[in-house]
Parts: structure tokens; sequence; C-alpha cells
């Protein structure tokens, strides 16, 4: 028997909601029970649980968030993913969706493309912030001015992962990457790009935040903000953005177990989590005040 088993009491009854593993012995005894596997636990829409990103990477969550969003708003059968070039295209082979590839930087104006053809569906976008804002940034700020009815999805983890973990705009001040060796300096590299902030600002934007990963209480407002995101899209209010601050240990030359506080003490320091701007919920300025956090309640 093991340790863990012999300090539980196997007759006390489960929380309700809450799914347990079933702990087996150790013993020469045949089990009692068949063994469940993480595959029990995989959402629907994700019918390859494994995959090919480096271990402490945070862009598998995201993922995971944004399809449980579309199985609890109801969009399994009408949702449309529109993937930008990076790590996370790989993902793309994992999801039980629609997924349509874009070259890079383009993904914004492939789904307008797709939402204005098929109203009738849920359109959004995965991009990285090396994707998004070095490639194609021109492409989000004029859908985000158009106000084009689609949601932008922007996995921000300050690096180029997929092509060496070179910098992007989006690296902050600081930070270590393949071709800032010293740290990213304002004199040389320029200053990084807020990309929520810069899109806040449009009037064509409806919804705008930015998440993280790196801890369960940001996975669960994360996840929230991009249920909220969807909702304004299929309220047909307009633009929606979610920026999500993702772990990449192997980028930023940390342990893995580490990359969590690295993210909340470098990344989140500059990208300043929480709700930029809801037309839905407040009128006037939505924009949080620099330097604040303004979850949604």
């Amino acid at each position: 028997m093991s340790a863990s088993e012999a300090g539980r009491d196997r007759d006390a009854p489960t929380p309700a909601g809450r799914r347990e593993l079933p702990i087996l012995t150790t013993t020469h005894q045949p089990p009692t029970c068949g063994a469940r596997l993480v595959h029990d636990f995989t959402p629907d829409l994700i019918d390859v649980g494994a995959h090919h990103l480096c271990p402490g990477c945070g862009e598998p969550i995201a993922m995971r968030s944004m399809v449980e969003q579309v199985t609890e708003l109801g969009q399994v059968n009408k949702a449309i993913a529109v993937f930008g070039i990076g790590c996370y295209t790989a993902y793309s082979n994992n999801l039980d969706i629609e997924v349509l590839q874009a070259l890079h930087g383009r993904a914004p104006s492939l789904a307008t493309g797709v939402k204005r053809c098929r109203p009738d569906t849920l359109v959004f976008t995965v991009q990285g912030d090396g994707d998004m804002v070095n490639e194609g940034l021109q492409e989000v700020l004029h859908t985000a001015a158009r106000g084009e009815n689609v949601t932008c999805l922007m996995l921000n983890n300050g690096v180029f992962g997929e092509t060496g973990g070179h910098m992007t705009a989006a690296t902050v001040l600081g930070q270590r990457t393949k071709n800032t060796l010293d740290g990213r300096d304002a004199a040389r590299h320029g200053h990084p790009i807020r990309l929520a902030n810069l899109i806040a600002e449009l009037d064509g934007a409806a919804y705008v935040a930015r998440g993280a990963v790196d801890n369960i209480v940001n996975i669960t407002r994360t996840t929230r903000m991009i249920r909220n995101a969807f909702r304004t899209q299929l309220r047909g209010d307009g633009f929606s953005f979610v920026e999500i601050l993702t772990m990449c240990p192997t980028g930023w030359f940390v342990d893995t177990a580490a990359a969590p506080a690295y993210l909340a003490n470098t990344h989140a320091a500059t990208h300043t989590l929480g709700v930029l701007k809801d037309t839905a919920r407040a009128p006037g300025p939505h924009a949080a005040p620099e330097g604040t956090t303004a979850w949604p309640a």
C-alpha cells in the first residue's frame, strides 16, 4: 500500500463535482478498478492530449481555456480558428475544431473574410507576439479600427520561440533573448509595444483584456476574459481582443519551475494584467489606469 493511500480515508465521500484519480496499490494483488488516464480529464475538443511543445510552455494551457469556452458557449459546430505562425501552430492538429492556417501576421484579415462570409460562426485568431506585433501589426490594428466582429487572441511570451527565441517587439526591457544576451536595452533596441493598450484606444474595439497562465487564479481570470471576448462577438458588438502572457522557459533561459515567477516579475510588470476596455459593462473611458489591475468583478 502506498503512503498516500495509507493516509487517506477511502470511505470518505468525494466532494460534489470533484474528480479524483483512483489510487492503485503497489502490491501483487490485481487492481480492483481500471486506471484512469490523463485523457479522461482532457476537454472533448482536444482530441490528442500529447503535444510537441517544450516542457513548461504555457501555450497548451491557453489553448485549453479557449476550447473549453467554445464548448461552454455551445459553439462546437460553429467555431473556426485562424492560426498564425509560431510554436502553437503545431497544436492545431490537437484540436477537434476547424482550423485555418494564415500567412505570417495575416490571421486577422483572413478571420475578417471568414466572418463576413459566415456571420453565423464564432471566428477567432490564435497568434504569438512575434506573428501579431512584429509581422502583422497593421493587420490587427486595422481589423480593430474597423470594428470587425471577430476575436483575436495573442499568446505573448516575448520571444520568437519557433525560430530560435530571439527578441520581439513585445520583449520587455532587461529580458535576455538569443539576440539580446545582455537583456533588451531601450537605447539600443527600443521600448516594448503594449499591444492591448494600443488596441484599447481604437473606437472599433469593444472588449480588450490581458491575462496570464502562470497560476490557477490567473488562468481562471483569463478563461473568463476569453468567454467575455467570445460573448462580445456573439452579441455582434464588434472587435474583441485578449492578450495572454505565457511561459517560455526555453527562450527565457530559466528553469521550467521558475518560469511562472519570472512571468509575474518581469512580463506582467510591463504588460499589466486586467480588463482594459469593455463597452458592454460601462459607458465612458474604459482603459484601466496605467500600472493598475482592473479585473472584472
